[in-house]
């Protein structure tokens, strides 16, 4: 017999979960259905973001941060460490214990909530304005329908034509946060965020890592002087990057991975390699979706078509996330989840693109919103531009990380701040002030005069503000 719910929701990743949670707080009876596994077959709600990306790799970035302390940074504040090794095993289950429990965190949140789950792979079967059909194709099939239905089915590694993951020799996201041996020699191809923080976490590690890009500039979205500042800082740390690269044939043996590839020059290269991160971006997964089967229609990229609303072309089909336009971040598919159930209980749900949040977890980590420096030139819009790099700065100094700056961006004639770029630490927590000034559209000026906790990282983004006007204090 169907269950009947106000709302269901395909997809229980971070678009999908809050989506659903949002709408039972709003009133609606709710339910969300979610095919992601356990190592024991149980649910893993939390999507690609929790068990194969944002939550995993962010734990193995912190392990082998502290390990690279450990190994080269403790000594030069007294502390001797003798004896050093990896425990390579407790650090993937460390990792493994940070993702089960955001997953137990989000199969709390749905009890407290009064949020039906279904575990299982969700498709339409039919429907119209009156109410869809949904089956529920888990341990035992199902069938629920609801008045109105969320799709937040998330993306999929892309592979390369002719290359596909096997997740032993040749790697997606998955199959890089669950390397059980340090490679020697680690190729990855794409020098994306993925590509980026996974060749750091294993170069931390002990391997040599090469990364191949195919375009000619280092983080093209990048702002280009905070993109080369990083570019310098992570080459010195010796993560191999070619830029202006064309692959060509790539051969997994028995041992290891052979890329064949031509450089920036034209020279024909080879690279040996033991693992390969394949990283050039995902494709949006509407798998098993039988979207065809109700109409539900798709661009010409695969991505399912929405409006300005996240509305589909059928009534009372929503999506969101990874699976519709725009940047592929959790953070935005939040967001966006939360507007839509705003939407169905006829209010004014709100997300503004141009002041979402970009983040790259390297060492330094590199963070930005608003408008690049090449944007705004491209765009013919008259700006000022101010600096202060971290060497300047007391609370960067006493932790022992100077690397990197931050940089502001300002209209010439209003000095609303346009963009905000940093690369050094802790940028991703220090970009949220500029998020906020963003969306309350403050100048640099507002900036600069508000007082900054001292010494603190912090005061680093009034300096940069300060310089807009070109009185920074401390540089």
């Amino acid at each position: 017999m169907s269950k009947n719910f106000d709302v269901v929701v395909i997809g229980g990743g971070p678009g999908g979960y809050i989506a659903a949670i949002r709408a039972a707080q709003l009133g609606f009876n709710t339910a969300c259905i979610d095919e992601w596994k356990n190592e024991k077959g149980g649910p893993a709600p939390g999507g690609t973001c929790t068990n194969v990306g944002c939550i995993p790799s962010k734990a193995l970035l912190q392990s082998s941060e502290h390990y690279e302390h450990a190994s080269h940074g403790f000594a030069e504040h007294g502390i001797e460490v003798k004896g050093l090794g990896l425990n390579l095993d407790k650090m993937l289950g460390r990792k493994n214990t940070v993702v089960k429990q955001n997953n137990d965190g989000i199969l709390y949140l749905f009890k407290k909530n009064k949020v039906a789950f279904f575990h299982g792979r969700g498709s339409f079967v039919k429907g119209d304005a009156n109410g869809y059909e949904i089956k529920v194709a888990g341990a035992a099939e199902e069938t629920v329908t609801a008045k109105h239905v969320i799709v937040a089915t998330g993306s999929n590694a892309r592979a390369l034509p002719g290359v596909p993951f096997d997740e032993q020799l040749i790697l997606s996201n998955t199959g890089a946060l669950a390397i059980t041996e340090v490679p020697k020699k680690l190729g990855v191809i794409g020098a994306g965020v993925i590509g980026l923080e996974m060749g750091s976490v294993w170069r931390r590690l002990g391997a040599e890592v090469t990364v191949l890009e195919a375009l000619p500039a280092f983080l093209g979205a990048v702002d280009e002087q905070i993109a080369k500042e990083a570019q310098k800082l992570l080459t010195k740390q010796g993560l191999n990057v070619s830029l202006g690269v064309k692959i060509g044939e790539i051969k997994a043996g028995k041992k290891g991975v052979t890329v064949e590839y031509t450089d920036s020059k034209g020279d024909a290269q080879k690279g040996e390699f033991d693992k390969l991160i394949v990283s050039i971006g995902r494709t949006p997964n509407t798998i098993g979706l039988n979207a065809e089967g109700v109409g539900l229609k798709l661009d010409e990229r695969g991505f399912i078509a929405v409006d300005g609303d996240c509305k589909t072309n059928l009534p009372n089909v929503w999506a969101v996330g990874d699976v519709v336009r725009g940047p592929m971040l959790a953070h935005k598919a939040e967001e966006e989840g939360v507007a839509v159930a705003e939407r169905i209980a006829g209010q004014h749900g709100h997300v503004n693109f141009n002041t979402i949040p970009w983040v790259i977890y390297t060492s330094p980590e590199i963070a930005w919103v608003g408008k690049t420096e090449q944007q705004l030139k491209a765009e013919g819009v008259q700006y000022k531009a101010g600096t202060f790099p971290f060497l300047a700065n007391g609370r960067a100094r006493a932790l022992g990380d100077t690397s990197g700056m931050v940089k502001f961006l300002a209209d010439a004639k209003t000095d609303e701040i346009l963009g905000v770029h940093i690369v050094g630490p802790m940028a991703s927590e220090l970009i949220a002030e500029a998020v906020v000034a963003m969306e309350f559209r403050a100048s640099s000026e507002d900036i600069a005069r508000i007082c900054h906790a001292h010494p603190s990282l912090s005061e680093a983004t009034k300096e940069a503000a300060l310089a807009v006007d070109k009185r920074a204090l401390n540089f």
